[in-house]
């Protein structure tokens, strides 16, 4: 079943039951339930910008067209995403023979689904070393929520059972050192540290070292806070990574490019310097729920290969979540199409 399938059953009221048939059904309420309050800001400022649009419309013609990309580029899906969209509802008969708003919202959905989608399924799920030890590494600007991203992982995939060490890569800011270690104590994970201003590889390999030593099943990396055209910091980058590879068959199983979802297509821009720099494997959206942006999602899905792993749906150690497409898309629309959908 696509994501428009289960969306449609969702707009007809369908998707309590489907909640309550599977057999992990409180725990898919939660998440169906987080998604839901966490799109809010998100699905009202979008579902607004088209409501408005419609509140006067009297066919479809190519000024409809041009009012509705500025309407989707403003929502903060990106420029590529709204031409493909609009490209795609162009050539579709019957948007053009459509004298009901609702039909055509309709298919405005249909496309944005089938475009997200792009014919395929991507896991959000993390990448698991076939040995004993995983290793993720994180990087991102300062001020994305990097650190709190690792600390709520962490607790994430010690409540599930594995042992986790952290290791407080970012050797050139003291708060980052300290901030790790509150987090450590916090949730009751171990915390490799350095000196101020030393080695950030140094501080990966002893942690490597450690984790090997004491069958750990997880190591979380933090790492500066770096931007691409910080030659000394992608160096620093590249030369951890190289530690990794020499100590970990395969190199990391994950590098996490942690995004402030808050800050809209300075994101997307980020997402792409990040990928021309070092190969990101997937992307973290902190602030999701406090944030009317959050369409970049759609522009990060369309314009990179990259999956996103994790969003932030809260402030609670809890609240980050594997990105489920199904609860994004169905968050997003789910204003846009009465509950009579058929």
């Amino acid at each position: 079943m696509g994501f428009f399938d289960r969306i449609k059953r969702a707009f007809t009221g369908e998707d309590e039951t489907l909640i309550q048939q599977d057999t992990q059904q409180e725990e898919k309420k939660i998440i169906f339930e987080q998604y839901d309050k966490g799109m809010e800001k998100t699905r009202r400022s979008f579902s607004e910008r088209i409501n408005d649009l419609f509140s006067s419309f009297k066919g479809v013609d190519e000024d409809f067209f041009d009012e509705l990309e500025e309407v989707f580029i403003t929502a903060d899906v990106g420029f590529d995403m709204t031409i493909a969209l609009t490209d795609a509802l162009r050539e579709d008969e019957a948007v053009w023979q459509a004298k009901n708003p609702e039909a055509v919202k309709k298919a405005i959905v249909r496309h944005l689904v089938a475009i997200y989608e792009k014919g395929e399924q991507v896991s959000s799920k993390l990448a698991k070393s076939a040995d004993d030890l995983t290793v993720i590494l994180f990087v991102g600007v300062n001020g994305v929520g990097k650190t709190t991203t690792i600390g709520k992982l962490a607790s994430k995939l010690q409540k599930e059972g594995n042992k986790v060490l952290l290791a407080a890569g970012d050797t050139f800011r003291a708060g980052a050192i300290e901030q790790i270690g509150v987090w450590g104590e916090r949730i009751g994970v171990p915390v490799v540290e350095g000196d101020m201003g030393g080695d950030p590889a140094s501080v990966v390999f002893d942690a490597i070292k450690k984790a090997k030593e004491e069958h750990v099943d997880y190591l979380l990396v933090d790492t500066a806070g770096r931007l691409q055209n910080k030659v000394n910091l992608m160096n620093e980058l590249e030369k951890i990574k190289r530690i990794i590879s020499r100590e970990i068959p395969g190199g990391a199983q994950e590098v996490l490019l942690v995004l402030d979802a808050t800050t809209g297509q300075n994101a997307l821009i980020q997402a792409k310097q990040f990928n021309e720099t070092t190969n990101i494997t997937g992307l973290v959206l902190t602030k999701l729920d406090g944030t009317a942006k959050g369409g970049v999602v759609l522009a990060i899905r369309h314009e990179l290969d990259i999956p996103v792993k994790f969003v932030g749906l809260g402030e609670g150690v809890e609240d980050l979540r594997e990105f489920a497409p199904d609860e994004y898309m169905y968050g997003l629309v789910k204003d846009l199409i009465d509950k009579q959908y058929e």
